[in-house]
C-alpha cells in the first residue's frame, strides 16, 4: 500500500467551500450530533435499566441505537471540525479507517433493521411460538451476525481500495472518505474495482430488500383476517420500523447500488443516511411507542425521585 502511492493525506471539500455557509452549517450539523447521541444514548440507557422492556423488539432497537451513534461518529465529527478550518486534511491511513468504519457500521445497521421486521413478522403472525422462536440467544446469534456480516462487507470494501494506486490528485469532493470519491482519485484503471463494488453492495441491499419485503408481505396477508383493532395494534408496532428502513434503503440504495457519476450530488444524499437518519431515529421510534415513552418517564421519575432524597 505504502509503496504503490506517493499520496498521503487526502483533501476533503467538504459540504460547501464558501465560508458563511460553513459557520451555519457548523452550529447546524452540531446541533444534528448532538441530538444523535443524547437521543439514542437516552434509548440505550431506557431500554437496559427498564424490567418492561426486555422483549426483542427492544433488544434489537438498543443495538440499533447504539450502531447510529457509532456510525455517525464516524463521519460528523470530523465534518463538524472542517467546517472552522481553511484546509481540510485527512491522512490516508485515517481515510481508510474512515471508509471501513462507514462501510462497517453502515453495513450492520442495514442487517440489525432486517433482523427488526423478521422479528415483527414472527411477533404477528406467529404470536404463541413468538417467545420459543425469538429467546434471547437467537437473538444474541442475530446481532452477531449483523457485526459479522458489516465487517466482512466492509473489509472487502476497504482491501480493494487500498489496493489501488493513488499518485495524485488528492481533492476528495465529499465530507468523508467513501469507495466511489477514493475510486475516481485513483491513477489507475479501476472500472473492474468498481464493478465488484456495487455488486457487493448490491447484493447485500438486494438480499436485505428481499427480507424485508417477504416479512411484510407475511404480516399484510396475515392481518387481512384480522379484526380492525388488532389490524391496527400490529400496524403500529411496525410503522417506526417502516419510516426508519424507508429512511436509511433509500438513499443508501441510491448511492452504492449504481456506479456513481456526480460526487456533488452524492455528497448531499449521503448527509440522510450519515446525520439525518441517525437522529430521526430515536424521535420516530419514541414518539410512536407507548412504552418506551412510560418507560422513559418512570427512568426521570425515579431520577428526580433519588435526587429529591439527597437533596
Amino acid at each position: 500500500m505504502e509503496n504503490a502511492s506517493s499520496v498521503k493525506e487526502f483533501i476533503l471539500l467538504g459540504l460547501s467551500e464558501n465560508q458563511g455557509v460553513q459557520k451555519i452549517y457548523f452550529v447546524m450539523f452540531l446541533f444534528f450530533y448532538m441530538i444523535i447521541v443524547a437521543g439514542n444514548l437516552l434509548i440505550i440507557i431506557t431500554v437496559t435499566s427498564s424490567q418492561r422492556l426486555n422483549s426483542p423488539m427492544y433488544f434489537f432497537l438498543c443495538y440499533l441505537s447504539f450502531v447510529d451513534t457509532c456510525y455517525s461518529s464516524v463521519t460528523a465529527p470530523k465534518m463538524i471540525a472542517d467546517f472552522l478550518v481553511e484546509h481540510k486534511t485527512i491522512s490516508f491511513v485515517g481515510c481508510i479507517a474512515q471508509l471501513f468504519g462507514v462501510h462497517f457500521f453502515g453495513c450492520t445497521e442495514i442487517f440489525i433493521l432486517t433482523v427488526m421486521a423478521y422479528d415483527r413478522c414472527i411477533a404477528i403472525c406467529r404470536p404463541l411460538h413468538y417467545t420459543t422462536l425469538m429467546t434471547r440467544r437467537v437473538c444474541s446469534w442475530m446481532v452477531i451476525g449483523s457485526w459479522i456480516g458489516g465487517f466482512v462487507h466492509s473489509i472487502v470494501q476497504t482491501l480493494l481500495t487500498t489496493q489501488l494506486p493513488f499518485c495524485g490528485p488528492n481533492k476528495i469532493d465529499h465530507y468523508f472518505c467513501d469507495v466511489h470519491p477514493l475510486l475516481q482519485l485513483a491513477c489507475t484503471d479501476t472500472y473492474a474495482v468498481g464493478i465488484i463494488v456495487v455488486a457487493n453492495s448490491g447484493m447485500i441491499t438486494l438480499i436485505c430488500f428481499v427480507i424485508l419485503v417477504t416479512s411484510y408481505v407475511v404480516i399484510l396477508i396475515f392481518l387481512k383476517s384480522q379484526t380492525s383493532e388488532g389490524r391496527y395494534k400490529a400496524l403500529s408496532t411496525c410503522g417506526s420500523h417502516i419510516t426508519v428502513v424507508i429512511l436509511f434503503f433509500g438513499p443508501c440504495t441510491f448511492i452504492y447500488i449504481r456506479p456513481s457519476s456526480n460526487l456533488s450530488e452524492d455528497k448531499s444524499v449521503a448527509v440522510f443516511y450519515t446525520v439525518i437518519t441517525p437522529m430521526l431515529n430515536p424521535l420516530i421510534y419514541t414518539l410512536r411507542n407507548e412504552e418506551v415513552k412510560s418507560a422513559m418517564r418512570k427512568l426521570w421519575r425515579r431520577k428526580v425521585g433519588s435526587e429529591n432524597g439527597k437533596v
